[in-house]
């Protein structure tokens, strides 16, 4: 959190590389737009700075623009959070229990085939194959010595894969064509309670950072709206409008990371990495399925929730879309939480029967 305020992250919302980010992005969702294409503000942008990076042009997503667009999105399904909100949860619990068996059958399935038909390592075939949780992985990769760029060119290409086809689908099997935007009133605002939230969420994103919450900057945010809107302390209603920023601010964020990979490198890791996802995908799409029979909600809620990654992006499809934010973020925060408990003991069991590792 405090490296994210610090002054060399202010200095880069100015850079010229984040200006190019945004020079080429605008247009790009603009004309993504035009065409139809779904999630044109998350689309456009991320296939134009992908195009970019790959072509050697300095770009650059700043942590300053990410961090202030996860607190919109808290906000955003903050408004979602009320007491009959917590007199559902109890019905998550099975779905809780689905998503760690998800998880675990995920990581022995796709780390087998990524180590039978790729160049991976045991470790960095595991690191790999858990559907999500890029950052906290990279951290105890590097730890244990594993490929890096194997890893996180796996997680890449899986989230440009999930990002690109779930709105195609949601489109196909939605009677909503269109995002859900509704007329907003600044004047009817207390613009105080939005005062009020912010400071709630810059104090609760420092709890959770402290103690190691997965997603702070989400969760934390999340936690501050939903207790402040429920003890009628403050609630304030973003204009659905800002989601389009938020949508800008990600994809090109996530073409962005491309920024240190070379197009041979790419290349070597797609088919695997489009195997590996597609076998993540079923198994999420199975999840979800079972999921049915314990949980009375949208089919294609659900399916967000098991997707394979991408808990920011996933959670403004869901905003986009008004699939249940709140159960969709839920969601994604209790697989992170159970992939970063679930690899490590996966980690010790291997190097206790090979200590080779």
């Amino acid at each position: 959190m405090n490296e994210t305020l610090n002054f060399s992250n202010f200095k880069q919302l100015i850079s010229k590389k984040f200006l190019l980010v945004i020079l080429i992005s605008i247009p790009s969702a603009m004309v993504a737009d035009y065409l139809n294409i779904p999630l044109a503000w998350m689309l456009g942008p991320m296939i134009i700075t992908s195009i970019a990076a790959l072509s050697g042009l300095k770009v650059k997503m700043p942590k300053l623009a990410l961090s202030g667009i996860l607190i919109i999105l808290g906000l955003h399904i903050g408004n979602y959070i009320d007491q009959n909100l917590f007199n559902q949860m109890i019905n998550w619990i099975w779905t809780s229990v689905i998503m760690l068996v998800y998880i675990i059958v995920c990581i022995l399935v796709v780390s087998k085939y990524l180590q039978k038909y790729s160049d991976y390592g045991q470790k960095a075939s595991i690191f790999s194959a858990a559907p999500g949780a890029l950052g906290p992985l990279m951290i105890l990769a590097e730890h244990e010595k594993t490929d890096l760029s194997q890893v996180a060119t796996s997680h890449l290409i899986r989230l440009i894969i999930i990002i690109t086809v779930i709105p195609f689908i949601i489109i196909n099997n939605s009677i909503t064509e269109t995002l859900i935007l509704d007329e907003f009133n600044y004047m009817t605002q207390n613009h105080l309670n939005l005062i009020i939230l912010i400071i709630a969420s810059m104090i609760f994103i420092f709890i959770f950072d402290k103690i190691k919450i997965p997603a702070a900057l989400l969760s934390g945010t999340l936690f501050a709206s939903g207790l402040l809107q429920i003890t009628d302390v403050a609630s304030y209603k973003l204009p659905d409008a800002s989601i389009n920023f938020c949508l800008l601010i990600l994809g090109a964020s996530v073409g962005c990371r491309f920024a240190e990979k070379t197009v041979k490198e790419i290349a070597n890791n797609s088919f695997h990495g489009l195997v590996a996802t597609t076998i993540l995908v079923l198994l999420g799409l199975l999840a979800a399925y079972v999921a049915t029979f314990f949980v009375d909600t949208n089919f294609l809620t659900l399916i967000l929730s098991f997707s394979p990654g991408g808990i920011y992006e996933v959670a403004v499809i869901a905003i986009a879309y008004d699939l249940e934010p709140d159960f969709v973020a839920f969601h994604h925060i209790i697989r992170l939480l159970m992939i970063l408990f679930t690899v490590p003991v996966i980690l010790k069991l291997i190097k206790k029967t090979n200590p080779k590792y």
